[in-house]
């Protein structure tokens, strides 16, 4: 009928551990929807800004993060690009800021394909 202290003690324990397993269940349930909801758009939709950012070439028309519309005359490095915004108004602009590319420009032409052109130009002069 008496009941020794370390039996009731160790009945405690075995259902404090279901008992707490089943309270952070939900919290893990919460975690896991945020990842598929949230967090695995959010990574897709920032590899696919990276890859933009990385193809973009001369003659693109590009749209800033701050609303400028401009042509792109000339990539400077990996980091830079520099675009015409009006005639003969050309700024420079780190590739990280550019939101989206509008048109794909023509890839850039061999020096040589300009010589021709340009001796074409004259002759028919």
């Amino acid at each position: 009928m008496f009941i020794t202290p370390a039996f009731a003690q160790a009945a405690a324990t075995g259902g404090d551990t279901n008992s707490m397993l089943m309270s952070l269940l939900p919290f893990a349930l919460i975690f896991v929807i945020m990842y598929f909801l949230i967090l695995r758009p959010q990574q897709k939709k920032v590899k696919d800004h990276a890859e933009l950012v990385k193809n973009i070439r001369r003659g693109d028309t590009v749209v800033t993060s701050g609303g400028l519309v401009g042509k792109v005359t000339k990539v400077v490095d990996d980091e830079q690009i520099e675009f015409e915004i009006s005639d003969g108004v050309r700024v420079r602009q780190m590739r990280t800021m550019i939101s989206g590319v509008r048109t794909k420009g023509e890839p850039a032409k061999e020096k040589a394909d300009k010589t021709e052109s340009v001796k074409d130009e004259s002759s028919a002069s």
